[in-house]
């Protein structure tokens, strides 16, 4: 079978993508399952090559058809200019912001056009972002906007458990107004489209609970009585394989175990806690409901240790790893 060739935008510069990139490339597993192409500065790029001492040397291509398989070799596509004179390690910065939009911007253009068969994101700023005027929060917001999707879904995937997030980047306050039976039916409907697409069909996904014990059929909170139950029995009725609500204490541990396809998390920590908490480092966020696939790590930019090549890879690895994994249903 052919290998998938997934692109890499390597991040903010003065973060840590640059060197996890690099440490990953440099993985004989990693060379082995797949074709990277790395969209970025050539002059990071060697920097970070430089600080982590890895055994790895850069080739510079213009088509991705360039992008071989020659053996301790990165092949990158100069995107964006960073000017070294102004360039500095964890620091906020609208170049190294401009720059980053640029990279992902790319990587989006060559999976629009088939060019390649996936993307593997690394960590921007925020901040940066905004420095540079870049009309968007975060990547989400970028891929929806530039592969024209409303409302992409975000799934993380942890050692085999799968979680999706009805709410991410809100307030709490806010996020329970938005806890309505209708919305729970349009995401249940749509995660479990794309986990088909994914090749997941077998089992049943879980809605977690909002408050504690579920409200106690509403001693405390009737959000599980108003909303969540009324979505679930009818989606069930209509033929969905979807139990809930299960206490969040115990359902993401029960779909660790195997016992569900996924969990619907209904806020962001909700769970990023549960699966980081089983792994950290293995805590991969996929960007479904879109026409390209999107992997991603799921750790900032690590201002406070940029530079000093003690970055660990593990993530951009398994981000890497689980691109090439689903890659192949993207294809159709």
């Amino acid at each position: 079978m052919k290998k998938a060739i997934i692109a890499v935008p390597m991040g903010d510069s003065a973060g840590i993508g640059p060197e996890i990139v690099v440490k990953a490339v440099s993985k004989k597993e990693i060379q082995d399952i797949a074709k990277v192409v790395v969209i970025g500065d050539g002059k990071i790029l060697e920097k970070a090559v430089e600080i982590c001492k890895v055994p790895i040397h850069l080739k510079k291509i213009e088509k991705v058809e360039e992008c071989g398989e020659e053996k301790d070799t990165l092949y990158y596509m100069q995107e964006g200019e960073i000017s070294m004179a102004d360039f500095a390690y964890g620091k906020v910065s609208a170049m190294c912001g401009k720059a980053a939009f640029s990279y992902i911007k790319k990587s989006i253009e060559l999976a629009n056009a088939k060019l390649v068969d996936a993307v593997a994101t690394t960590p921007i700023n925020k901040e940066s972002l905004k420095a540079a005027e870049v009309p968007f929060i975060g990547h989400t917001e970028i891929f929806g906007s530039l592969t024209n999707t409303e409302d992409p879904l975000t799934m993380f995937e942890c050692n085999g458990m799968r979680v999706f997030f009805l709410t991410r980047h809100v307030s709490l306050r806010k996020m329970l107004d938005m806890i309505t039976k209708e919305r729970i039916k349009d995401y249940v409907k749509r995660c479990l489209e794309a986990l088909k697409k994914l090749g997941v069909t077998d089992g049943k996904m879980a809605i977690a609970g909002l408050n504690p014990h579920c409200g106690e059929h509403g001693l405390f909170g009737d959000e599980e009585v108003r909303e969540i139950m009324p979505a679930v029995e009818e989606l069930q009725k209509e033929g969905y394989p979807v139990v809930g609500p299960i206490g969040a204490d115990s359902v993401f541990h029960q779909a660790a175990q195997g016992r569900y396809n996924s969990v619907l998390s209904l806020y962001h920590d909700q769970g990023h806690i549960a699966t980081k908490t089983l792994d950290f480092d293995r805590t991969i966020a996929i960007t479904n409901g879109m026409p390209i696939l999107r992997t991603s790590v799921d750790h900032g930019t690590a201002f406070d240790i940029a530079g000093t090549g003690i970055a660990d890879s593990i993530s951009m690895e398994e981000a890497i790893r689980l691109a090439a994994k689903y890659a192949e249903a993207f294809k159709h």
